[in-house]
């Protein structure tokens, strides 16, 4: 090679990066001995940002453009400002290009059961999972606290880090946030957007932001989601008996149309049942033989409601006591306590009577003898 290509080589440089892996955050440019020439062009393009390192110090963050890197006030020593080094700088930069787009449908996840205390069920057990999108929103930090000098930076190597302060977030704000677990899935975009907030805290720290975070699912343990399919089931249920009594028609049904289940032991037991349950559902529609009858069969008549005993409130001297049974009552009157004239009360009568105006209690005076004859 000549003189004149090694020049040409040392005066034309052209550093920008083209990444097809989808995965990868932060690349270096990898130059020998890391010289950057002087009058270098630098093409950031939409997407990327370009943060230099000179001599193991953070020096400047190019966004998307072109650059000369030929300015005085640049960080950057070329090999033409050393002739007696033999186009060899002593002054090292490394450039680093770093995508801040997005990172999309990224999962995340609850390892262990996350304890709440519920206001339906009381304490209990929840699973959740969902996506997120995260992207570098501070280059300059972001190289500092996480890449350091790794060359090749990619999103799974910082992704177990993310989802762990996800979850550990979401465990809080979800067991303080007082929500039952049925309503829970009613408020997902909300809680999503809520745990989305309390994380960006942390993770401006690290120089990343989270645009995006879903809540796709939060499940129960298996046995309360058996509980709540069974309780669902009675509700669509309704009428219990009603649902017992189909489910016994079908399963009548399907029992006759079966030609195996025991010959014609199955059949039979098929139709017999079927009538009897047409019977039970129709009220009693057909005879005792089978055949249809016009009139219904007669239903048992209900028992009597039993009967409630009647006391009594006894008025005397503006004061009232009781109440006293009939049997008291009767004791009462025997003694004396209770007279024809004495004033009593009970539910349902219209004020207060005298006892002997009362059909119940004045039987209890005819059994009393007369007064003694005067003398």
């Amino acid at each position: 090679m000549g003189i004149f290509d090694f020049l040409t080589g040392e005066f034309i440089d052209v550093i920008h990066w083209v990444d097809d892996t989808r995965d990868t955050m932060v690349w270096r440019f990898e130059r020998e001995d890391h010289e950057i020439k002087y009058g270098a062009k630098l093409t950031v393009r939409e997407g990327q940002a370009a943060v230099f390192i000179h001599e193991g110090q953070l020096a400047d963050v190019f966004t998307p453009g072109l650059y000369m890197l030929e300015t005085n006030n640049m960080p950057i020593m070329t090999t033409l400002q050393h002739w007696d080094h033999g186009f060899k700088s002593p002054f090292k930069s490394e450039i680093y290009f770093v995508n801040t787009t997005r990172f999309s449908n990224l999962k995340w996840g609850t390892k262990n059961p996350i304890m709440l205390r519920d206001p339906e069920f009381g304490p209990t057990r929840i699973r959740a999972f969902g996506t997120y999108a995260a992207r570098v929103s501070d280059p300059a930090r972001f190289l500092t606290e996480i890449v350091g000098t790794d060359g090749e930076f990619t999103m799974d190597e910082i992704s177990f880090q993310v989802r762990n302060i996800i979850v550990q977030e979401f465990s809080r704000v979800i067991a303080g946030a007082g929500i039952p677990v049925l309503d829970m899935a009613a408020n997902t975009a909300d809680l999503g957007k809520l745990i989305a907030s309390e994380i960006s805290t942390t993770m401006d720290e690290y120089g990343i932001s989270l645009p995006e975070l879903y809540i796709e699912n939060i499940s129960l343990p298996p046995a309360v989601e058996e509980a709540l399919d069974k309780r669902t089931s009675m509700g669509l249920a309704g009428d219990l008996g009603r649902f017992t009594q189909y489910s016994a028609a079908e399963a009548m049904t399907a029992a006759a149309k079966n030609p195996n289940g025991g010959g014609g032991m199955g059949a039979g037991l098929g139709a017999g049942m079927g009538m009897a349950m047409g019977q039970m559902m129709s009220g009693g529609m057909a005879g005792p033989w089978g055949a249809a009858s016009a009139q219904p069969t007669a239903m048992a008549p209900p028992p009597p409601p039993p009967v409630v005993e009647k006391v009594w409130h006894i008025a005397e001297n503006g004061v009232t006591t009781g109440p006293f049974s009939k049997a008291a009552m009767g004791r009462k009157a025997s003694s004396g306590e209770v007279k024809r004239e004495t004033m009593v009360w009970t539910a349902g009568q219209d004020g207060w009577k005298a006892a002997d105006d009362v059909a119940e209690l004045a039987q209890l005076f005819t059994v009393l003898p007369p007064p003694p004859p005067a003398f």
